[in-house]
């Protein structure tokens, strides 16, 4: 298996870029997610995942390992196949994706082109449980939070705090609090240490 290629993207648009690693081009079919992190770059690596069927060998590549390490989730769920997994890749961010799955909100995967709500529920029945244990043993959650949890993290953890107190301080003011901004929210988990 092709575990990731690092070259020049010698061709680049939305759905696909080609990888000329050392003369030989790869094909690699992206998302919408990929596509925006590599969009200003001329180089660089992508993590593959190689998709064979019966009648195609598919290349695809992700811009880092948690998009693909969820696209390995989402296509072994019964009646998500690759394309299908691509395109909620393309519709969500990889974040969305999982928290839309943990929180059972089938109804935002329904939004995503292409899945249906008998998918959508399977999704969440056979994801749930899967995802929240990588959730909290894998500490994925910089993964889920929303981009205002993860600046008060980073601040947090640039004031020395540890990262499980830092994380369990915020989720304390969260649970009691709505509509924060940064600010609010360092000072009230700076409170909560």
């Amino acid at each position: 298996m092709i575990a990731f290629v690092r070259g020049n993207f010698a061709v680049k648009n939305p759905a696909q870029v080609i990888v000329d690693v050392n003369g030989v081009g790869y094909e690699c079919h992206i998302s919408l997610n990929t596509y925006s992190a590599i969009s200003e770059k001329d180089n660089g690596q992508l993590y593959t995942y190689l998709h064979i069927t019966e009648n195609n060998q598919t290349l695809y590549a992700f811009a880092d390992t948690i998009e693909k390490d969820l696209f390995k989730e989402l296509i072994s769920v019964s009646g998500v196949g690759a394309a299908t997994a691509r395109m909620m890749l393309s519709g969500m961010r990889p974040d969305e994706i999982v928290k839309a799955i943990v929180q059972s909100n089938a109804r935002l995967l329904e939004s995503i082109k292409g899945i249906g709500k008998k998918t959508a529920e399977r999704l969440v029945l056979e994801l749930k449980d899967k995802l929240a244990k990588q959730h909290n043993e894998n500490k994925l959650l910089s993964v889920i939070q929303s981009p205002i949890e993860t600046d008060a993290l980073n601040a947090l953890i640039s004031l020395g705090i540890a990262r499980p107190n830092a994380e369990q301080a915020i989720k304390k003011v969260l649970a009691s609090s709505e509509n924060l901004n940064v600010e609010e929210l360092i000072k009230k988990a700076l409170k909560n240490l």
